[in-house]
């Protein structure tokens, strides 16, 4: 993939307020917003102001309250009757506490396009597609109740929504929210890339990892020790019970999970604590510090 340029405009001067972000060459539009300064784009002729009265993708982000994970609300808006679009949609969020993830978001970001060109069954695909990325890639709690329809389009407008989600996915990761891209490549991009390594557990568990751009990656199917041990990190705790619905019940990894080092993703797999230095080695027998 070629470099890209992104380019970022602080509308309020400061990194943790408004931002503004677009792309040379791309007719999408992405802000993000923090919630408490929602109510500083409802007037004005900014762009920003009219941008948030079109039709739109929202994601409100925060972190689940009983977990501690991060959650995300993914949700559309299109232009009502009375010219107000996506604003007022996400103002009806930030209003209604009987949602169960009422005081859990803190930002939202917005996408939408320069010229208001989403129609319905564009938003509706757009939706659907998002939602289907960010439950696949396990990184976030996905807070939407009901899988959005993704409704009927042609396979060129197919083909044109899927560049704007891949460009509206390069600009949320900058952002800070890598929401929709599998922790690891799938097995078969795996075994074709000659530059991955595959470090195996020692012991009689078998569990298997990799590193990553973000940290280290236990990799699907490994097992672990049903017991976790008085000794345990509290890290591993915590861990086991946050991806307890990634885990069967045969203790084996349902899905590729992400931890910050080698020595955390042991421990998830011994259920004590250990060096990663120590208990992950290659066929070769490299250890994660010879890379």
């Amino acid at each position: 993939m070629r470099g890209k340029t992104i380019n970022f405009f602080l509308i309020d001067g400061e990194p943790t307020k408004r931002i503004k972000c677009t792309l040379q060459n791309w007719t999408g539009i992405v802000y993000k917003i923090p919630r408490a300064m929602l109510d500083n784009c409802k007037d004005g002729t900014s762009d920003i102001v009219r941008h948030l009265k079109q039709t739109g993708i929202y994601f409100l982000l925060g972190e689940d309250s009983e977990s501690g994970e991060k959650m995300i609300y993914i949700g559309q808006a299109v232009v009502r009757k009375n010219g107000e679009g996506l604003l007022c949609r996400i103002q009806e969020h930030k209003r209604n506490n009987k949602e169960k993830y009422w005081s859990e978001w803190n930002e939202v970001i917005v996408l939408t396009t320069q010229n208001n060109s989403f129609g319905p069954t564009e938003i509706s695909y757009l939706e659907n597609q998002f939602t289907s990325l960010a439950k696949e890639s396990h990184r976030y709690i996905v807070k939407n109740g009901n899988e959005p329809n993704q409704g009927n389009i042609t396979e060129e407008k197919e083909s044109e929504l899927s560049e704007y989600i891949d460009y509206a996915k390069m600009i949320i990761g900058v952002l800070g929210h890598v929401v929709f891209d599998p922790i690891v490549k799938d097995k078969e991009k795996r075994n074709a890339d000659e530059n991955t390594v595959v470090f195996t557990y020692k012991g009689k568990l078998k569990a298997n990892g990799i590193i990553t751009d973000e940290g280290f990656a236990l990799l699907k199917g490994s097992e672990l020790n049903p017991t976790i041990s008085k000794s345990a990190h509290s890290f591993t705790i915590k861990a086991r019970k946050s991806y307890g619905n990634l885990i069967d019940e045969n203790y084996r990894t349902t899905e590729d999970i992400l931890f910050s080092s080698p020595s955390a993703a042991a421990g998830f797999v011994g259920g004590c604590s250990l060096s990663g230095n120590v208990m992950w080695v290659t066929a070769d027998g490299k250890t994660p510090k010879d890379f």
